[in-house]
């Protein structure tokens, strides 16, 4: 029996064959992993179009309408994760093709974005770089956390954890969204600001935990940046677009605000010589909320669930 071919993309660390176990659909399916990133259609065209399966981590490679017209033989498209707005959905049911999804934790990316406000708080990355340099030696006043106010934008499960950590560390917690009630923020003990202008106006760290929509699609503009406090910082853990980045490169090279820490961007990855990699207030990481060992670790078990389901014709997990 010929083997189906499955593609893993996007196995920048190299890890999704030794994470879990592949031993139950070894017999149907051919698995090839790819760790580097194809930067153009057509690289990506050239390295998959023979594969039957295509694995992909959530929003790192897209696949709009143009790409599935140029993969015929594509069958099964699996993305970790249960939402990824870079598969054109409508596209793939046009060309009979399945996407399904895993689970997502969302302790890992809560416990980055912590990681952003204490780095940023504590001055660690100047700190560190000193200390290593054999340089200065406290050569900085870190800002308490114990007292401040955290504004919440989401109070989603992220966004609900985000906040009872908050209230750990001594902090007044404050969250606003859109349709959010003072129900859900007195179940989680915290405050409903009045508007996003009063929780931006009013808060020391505001941290952004919303999905991407037309909604909150440049919901934190010029105009929201100048209303935040010259001491504070703004935290970015959910989608590049939420925040203008335009306005934010300005807010943090004229100081309107004290810092920013991000960890999503509108190109991923990167490009080396982006304006954000040389700016001194901004501490940040290359998409990293999600990649932890529990979040692989389900990301892939699950995709071997997708694949066995789908080839017994009982898809399951799908978008």
């Amino acid at each position: 029996m010929t083997k189906l071919r499955c593609a893993i993309l996007d196995d920048y660390q190299n890890v999704a064959l030794t994470i879990t176990d592949w031993s139950a659909i070894n017999n149907q399916v051919e698995i090839q992993s790819f760790h580097q990133y194809f930067h153009n259609e057509g690289e990506l065209v050239a390295a998959i179009r023979d594969f039957q399966i295509v694995i992909i981590m959530r929003e790192r490679t897209p696949f709009p309408a143009s790409l599935f017209a140029l993969l015929p033989q594509l069958q099964l498209l699996i993305t970790t994760g249960m939402r990824n707005a870079s598969i054109d959905l409508l596209a793939a049911k046009a060309h009979g093709i399945v996407v399904c999804g895993t689970a997502s934790k969302s302790e890992p990316p809560t416990e980055l974005a912590w990681a952003l406000i204490l780095g940023l708080a504590r001055n660690l990355v100047l700190e560190n770089a000193a200390f290593r340099s054999r340089g200065a030696w406290q050569s900085t006043v870190g800002m308490d956390l114990n007292g401040r106010q955290l504004g919440l934008l989401g109070l989603g499960k992220i966004g609900s954890r985000m906040a009872r950590i908050g209230l750990a560390f001594g902090m007044k917690v404050v969250a606003w969204s859109q349709n959010l009630t003072s129900v859900q923020t007195d179940t989680v003990g915290v405050s409903l600001a009045s508007s996003k202008e009063e929780l931006l106006e009013s808060s020391d760290f505001v941290s952004i935990h919303l999905v991407l929509s037309d909604r909150t699609w440049g919901l934190v503009g010029a105009a929201e940046l100048k209303r935040m406090r010259p001491s504070a910082y703004l935290i970015n853990t959910s989608r590049s677009a939420i925040i203008d980045r335009t306005a934010l490169i300005q807010a943090l090279q004229q100081r309107w605000i004290a810092g920013a820490g991000l960890d999503v961007f509108e190109l991923e990855p990167l490009p080396s010589d982006d304006v954000l990699r040389s700016l001194p207030n901004l501490l940040a990481t290359p998409h990293l909320g999600y990649v932890s060992q529990s979040n692989y670790r389900t990301y892939y078990r699950e995709a071997v669930e997708d694949i066995q389901a789908f080839l017994a014709g009982s898809p399951i997990r799908q978008l």
